[in-house]
C-alpha cells in the first residue's frame, strides 16, 4: 500500500501499467466474436478481464512516484537493504506491488509477499522474523530503508557504503 492506502509505483511503473491496460482492453475487445466455440480462447477472455480490473483498481488507487518520508521505515516505496540471518551479503530490493511493471535496476517485493510483510513498518537496524512458504523461518535485519529515487548511499552486498 502506498502513502495514501493504495498501491505504491514509480512514474515508469504507472505508465507501463497503463500501457498494459490499454493493450488489454483492446484486446479483449476484439475477442469476443468466437469464445462459444473456443474453449481457450474463452479462458484467456476471462483472464484477461481478471487482469484489466486489478489495473484498473490498482491505477485508480497508485500513488505515483510520490516519495515517502525519508525517515528509515520501511513502507512501500522504500528501497531496503535487509540482511537475512546471519549472512555476510546484504539483499536490496523495492518494496512495491510485484504484479506490475517496475525498474529493470532494481528487484521488487511486494508488502503482501512474506518478507514483506516481515519488514513493514520495520525501522533501520530492527531484526524481524520472517516464515516463508516452505516452512522455514529467517530473520531478517533492516539495514537501511530510502525513499525509491533518492540520491543515497548504496550499500554494497556486504553492508558497507559505496562511493
Amino acid at each position: 500500500m502506498g502513502i495514501d492506502g493504495g498501491a505504491w509505483l514509480s512514474a515508469q511503473g504507472y505508465q507501463q501499467t497503463r500501457t498494459e491496460l490499454e493493450r488489454l482492453l483492446r484486446s479483449h475487445r476484439s475477442d469476443r466474436v468466437r469464445l462459444d466455440v473456443d474453449d481457450d480462447a474463452a479462458a484467456r477472455h476471462r483472464w484477461r478481464g481478471r487482469r484489466i480490473r486489478h489495473l484498473q483498481e490498482l491505477l485508480l488507487g497508485a500513488t505515483v512516484g510520490t516519495a515517502p518520508a525519508d525517515d528509515g521505515i520501511a513502507e512501500p516505496g522504500m528501497v531496503l537493504t535487509v540482511r537475512i540471518d546471519d549472512a555476510p551479503q546484504t539483499e536490496t530490493f523495492l518494496l512495491a506491488e510485484s504484479n506490475v511493471p517496475a525498474p529493470s535496476e532494481i528487484e521488487v517485493s511486494s508488502p503482501a509477499s512474506p518478507i514483506g510483510r516481515a519488514v513493514l513498518g520495520a525501522r533501520d537496524g530492527d531484526t524481524r522474523t520472517c516464515r516463508l512458504p516452505d516452512g522455514h523461518t529467517i530473520s531478517i535485519t533492516l539495514l537501511a530503508a530510502r525513499p525509491y529515487g533518492h540520491d543515497v548511499a548504496v550499500l554494497d552486498r556486504t553492508g558497507a557504503a559505496e562511493g
